[in-house]
């Protein structure tokens, strides 16, 4: 005979010749030397030495053990103290009763949608990472969730997640924010028949996502092929005269003429505006004559009406000087004045006065 002790929060096994015979708790037991004891700790998982299916025969060490089986297509959560401990896969799994207290979740992986599972922290845990597919949507955006390439739901900001498994999950996100569609270098002619470029601008909101990604293929081009037919059909109308003078008017018509249009893409069109009416070459060249030539009579025009003021205001003047002689008198002398600013040194000789000389200098012999 041979003595065997079995601590406190253990349990032996008993075995004679490799066959299971009994379970043994705390406590001290004799034994022939035919068999033999193998202690587990109850705090740790039971791993089988033999076939779980010929232990479980037991009635007694059955009751000693949750036995956990999980089929495909599933997973079980075991917690402990209300923590996640292990994230059990398919097999059987045997734990001990009795010194930790355990539960157990279920889960379902052939779903697409995490029902099990309410606390979205727990979702966070590194041990459930692998079985987790995630999305995530930004603030400014919505998504379309497509299951198996069918449309599910709309899906709002936020970090979204579903269970990894073989069902295709996809998701389209769609910026809800106001976004702007540029038409850079229109070519156009307009309806004088001049070729020019034009720089035009729409801004828009998406306010059906689902109209906008089910119902239409690449709805941006489609509203900017848009535009740029009603852009082409409302330049042809007008002169580049007209054009040049009229462009908030253009755009405020192409708007008025776009908006509803385009409900049918999803999207609200909030304003347009022309940026920019760039002319060609050879149409740049005539357009820079013409202002030269418009500058030049304007000139003209302001040279001429100076020039006749400056004449009449002459004649006032000669006509004031021919009545009043003293007047004559101080009109010669400041002109005296001036010329003689402009002379270096002037020699007068002779007995006649000096301001006589000088007049005699500057005056012209009638």
């Amino acid at each position: 005979m041979k003595r065997a002790r079995i601590n406190v929060g253990n349990v032996g096994l008993v075995f004679k010749n490799g066959n299971y015979q009994k379970v043994i708790t705390a406590g001290t037991y004799w034994l022939r030397f035919s068999q033999h004891v193998t202690v587990y700790n109850l705090i740790d998982k039971f791993q089988a030495p033999i076939a779980s299916e010929i232990l479980l025969q037991d009635e007694t060490l059955a009751n000693m053990l949750d036995v956990i089986d999980v089929k495909d297509n599933e997973l079980v959560l075991l917690f402990e103290k209300g923590n996640i401990k292990a994230v059990l896969e398919v097999g059987q799994h045997l734990y001990w009763k009795g010194l930790k207290e355990r539960t157990y979740t279920r889960i379902d992986l052939s779903k697409v949608e995490i029902t099990e599972i309410k606390d979205v922290n727990l979702l966070g845990n590194h041990r459930l990472s692998a079985y987790i597919k995630k999305f995530e949507v930004l603030e400014y955006e919505k998504a379309i969730l497509l299951i198996d390439d069918k449309f599910e739901k709309i899906l709002d900001s936020g970090m979204h997640r579903f269970w990894q498994n073989t069902t295709n999950i996809k998701i389209s996100k769609i910026d809800m924010r106001q976004l702007q569609l540029e038409i850079s270098g229109q070519e156009l002619l307009t309806k004088d028949k001049a070729a020019i470029r034009i720089n035009f601008y729409t801004q828009y909101k998406v306010i059906d996502v689902k109209k906008a990604v089910l119902d239409n293929k690449d709805f941006e081009k489609q509203l900017y092929i848009a535009m740029q037919l009603k852009l082409r059909a409302f330049i042809g109308n007008y002169t580049l005269d007209e054009l040049l003078e009229q462009k908030e008017n253009i755009a405020n018509a192409v708007f008025e003429n776009i908006k509803d249009s385009v409900d049918a893409l999803g999207i609200k069109v909030l304003s347009c505006g022309i940026r920019d009416v760039i002319l060609t070459g050879e149409m740049k060249e005539i357009m820079n004559q013409v202002l030269i030539a418009q500058k030049k009579a304007q000139a003209n025009i302001i040279t001429r009406r100076e020039e006749t003021a400056s004449t009449r205001s002459l004649l006032n003047t000669a006509k004031l000087m021919e009545e009043n002689e003293m007047l004559f008198k101080l009109k010669e002398m400041e002109y005296v004045e001036k010329i003689a600013e402009k002379i270096g040194e002037i020699t007068v000789a002779g007995n006649g006065g000096v301001v006589k000389q000088l007049k005699d200098i500057f005056s012209v012999n009638k």
